[in-house]
């Protein structure tokens, strides 16, 4: 939804229920569009989430923990200087604009004094402006004073609202009916062009409770008639928009505005964090894997160059073999191909100034330094080629992952492997994040979600499960706990499908998928996290297959 006067209208009233008489007892600013309130309340302690970015902008009571910079910015500590232990006296919407005062009374050591917080809610212009008898404190985003502006920001300038819209005010019936005079067209657009405080999403949805042809009387009666049905809207499952009322049948309903807006922003910032943190993971990780294949390419060509290594002993070998017939001034001689079948003969090139013992040794030489080379340089690319396949096993987690708890110890693996940095500053214990988990036909089936858990799942289920795993593709570590019983067919399928499908052969249609008794898998010793080696195992073929339903809940 996005942040209307329609809809702010009914949160700055819910704000207001909820946080008038309450005391500030913190205030951080996360970036450059977040701040952050820790507010104390009859009813206990609110965290106040107001984000001024272009997409996203609100004011929202949040339940999780936003970690909080450092070094706090200029206009945070303003904020603490002012507003710390102030007390909130009202929340009000600013003459139906996209704008939530707030008024404090702030206690400081000398004075009690008034002072007003306007969190301007206008997408790219969002703003958070702080005012003392109407002038200008300071401001999260500044004008200065040479800038072609409409409004002025900066502070000791008076603050000014921005100016009014040529748009109707819902309240007025008369200005109502005048817009609606003789109109056939499209009302949805008609409603958010003309209509003060009316987004086009908004409007949809009056279109929708009125069979596409509101009224004027209608317009009125859905905007000041203060009938809400606060609710979240979903789309393909998945949470799509929260609402003060909606004709959507696939919704769900919350007591309040807010709660509705909470839940809305709690997935969308968990999604948006999962994407970050997923994003920067598989950033690391391609960027480490493509200078592998670099190095790997690098090796190749300098194994290359040692694929006449034999030929170039033997022309040593043939210049001794025929030294009384190498004269001391040649360029070149043609020698009999001793290890040639059919008897041909090799032309060999001479160094005119060195004598024909001289001319073998060089050969000789040449032959010992690309042994040395080629032994070097396989033993690097075999170590270098071991390296890239687990980065490339990690790769496949990360691009597997579909939560946050999936990402939780691979940045842990990355430090191990010494591609992200630790944080000697921020020494806390490691959290272990569950197995996935799936019931199906009374047996357990678990997966690793990285390397990290596939080894522990190795160590954590008995010799008799059944253990699985992809054939010639990087997957997750899957086990059906059997409990001493025998685990059916369509079981062992099922949690051959989830191993496919948690593997980077997800793409394909069909993707074999080995499986034994955990007692036939093997760790060796000093292995990279994540691998084994196997035996008596059964391979079947198996469609990639989440099995949603059968996943446990994560939360």
């Amino acid at each position: 939804m996005p942040q209307d006067a329609f809809t702010i209208k009914y949160v700055a009233k819910e704000l207001e229920e909820l946080l008038a008489g309450g005391k500030i007892s913190k205030i951080t600013q996360q970036n450059r569009d977040m701040l952050t309130f820790i507010i104390y309340t009859r009813k206990g302690t609110v965290k106040l989430e107001t984000c001024f970015s272009a997409k996203g902008c609100r004011l929202n009571v949040c339940r999780t923990e936003t970690p909080a910079p450092k070094v706090a910015p200029a206009f945070c500590m303003l904020l603490r200087k002012h507003l710390q232990n102030a007390e909130i006296k009202r929340v009000e919407q600013t003459d139906g604009e996209r704008i939530v005062r707030f008024d404090f009374l702030c206690n400081s050591e000398f004075e009690l004094k008034e002072m007003s917080l306007y969190c301007e809610l206008m997408g790219k212009y969002s703003n958070a402006v702080l005012c003392e008898n109407g002038i200008i404190a300071g401001a999260l985003k500044t004008t200065a004073i040479g800038e072609s502006t409409r409004r002025v920001l900066f502070t000791g300038a008076k603050y000014v609202l921005p100016a009014p819209q040529d748009k109707v005010n819902p309240e007025n019936l008369n200005a109502l009916e005048e817009v609606f005079k003789g109109f056939s067209g499209d009302f949805a657009k008609l409603i958010a062009d003309r209509v003060l405080g009316v987004a086009y999403s908004t409007a949809l949805e009056i279109c929708g409770e009125f069979n596409q042809k509101p009224t004027a009387h209608d317009v009125n009666r859905y905007i000041c008639g203060g009938i809400t049905e606060p609710c979240v809207t979903f789309l393909n499952g998945e949470p799509n928009d929260f609402k003060v009322k909606s004709v959507s049948a696939d919704k769900r309903i919350y007591p309040t505005v807010l709660e509705a807006q909470t839940a809305y922003y709690a997935y969308v910032t968990q999604k948006q964090t999962f994407e970050e943190v997923k994003r920067r993971l598989y950033g690391t990780v391609f960027s480490a894997i493509k200078k592998l294949e670099k190095r790997i390419a690098t090796f190749d060509a300098r194994l290359f160059e040692c694929r006449d290594m034999e030929l170039v002993k033997l022309k040593g070998e043939l210049i001794t073999a025929n030294i009384y017939a190498v004269k001391r001034g040649c360029d070149s001689f043609e020698a009999v191909n001793y290890y040639d079948e059919k008897g041909g003969t090799i032309k060999i090139a001479l160094d005119k100034s060195l004598s024909p013992a001289e001319n073998a040794q060089r050969y000789y030489k040449k032959y010992a330094k690309l042994k040395r080379t080629l032994a070097s340089v396989s033993g690097q690319k075999r170590e270098t080629g071991e390296k890239l396949d687990y980065l490339n096993s990690i790769e496949a987690h990360i691009c597997a992952a579909e939560t946050l708890l999936d990402l939780e110890e691979t940045e842990e693996e990355l430090k191990i492997c010494g591609l992200l940095k630790e944080d000697v500053k921020k020494k806390k214990t490691q959290k272990i994040s569950p197995f996935r988990e799936f019931l199906c036909g009374g047996f357990r089936i678990l997966a690793g979600r990285n390397n990290l858990q596939n080894d522990r799942l190795l160590k954590s289920v008995s010799p008799q499960d059944i253990w699985l795993h992809t054939q010639n593709y990087h997957s997750s570590h899957v086990v059906i706990v059997t409990e001493g019983k025998t685990a059916p067919e369509e079981v062992v399928l099922k949690a051959a499908e989830i191993c496919a499908y948690y593997s980077d052969g997800r793409g394909a249609s069909k993707v074999p998928v080995d499986y034994c008794r955990r007692k036939s898998v093997k760790k060796p010793p000093k292995s990279n996290a994540g691998f084994v080696i196997y035996t008596d195992y059964k391979t079947l073929l198996a469609e990639p297959d989440g099995h949603g339903e059968l996943l446990k809940d994560e939360n």
